[in-house]
């Protein structure tokens, strides 16, 4: 899980810098791209899964519905808890937080790199 961790990792940075005031980041620029980072690291914590499984960097997925087929197909069967994660992961983090910019309040945030954090652990100890 190193190359997730990484990113993970990058992403808590970019929040460091971005300023706050009253528990509210007063930038959404850092914010959403700490979040869109953060996302990131949940795709590379599955790539870096769909790989110990056998396949190749090429038969990696390359949009989000081939990420819900192949968690369904080569995750899911042994934890279907994992794509309702995934899916609500992709809604906080991508769709809320990169795209629309819409979460800010810093314990909102904080919670949804727990959330981020947490899907990365549990695939990283389920799977390696």
């Amino acid at each position: 899980m190193k190359e997730s961790i990484r990113y993970f990792n990058n992403a808590k940075e970019i929040l460091k810098n971005a300023p706050i005031e009253d528990d509210t980041y007063t930038d959404v620029k850092p914010v959403r791209e700490a979040f869109g980072t953060a996302y990131l690291a949940i795709l590379e914590a599955i790539n870096e899964i769909l790989l110990k499984k056998g396949l190749t960097k090429k038969d990696l997925p390359k949009s989000v519905d081939a990420y819900r087929i192949a968690l369904q197909k080569h995750v899911s069967v042994h934890n279907g808890k994992l794509l309702r994660e995934f899916e609500k992961l992709y809604d906080l983090l991508h769709i809320a937080g990169y795209y629309r910019g819409l979460l800010y309040d810093t314990y909102v945030v904080k919670d949804a790199f727990k959330a981020a954090k947490g899907f990365i652990d549990k695939i990283g100890h389920s799977y390696s």
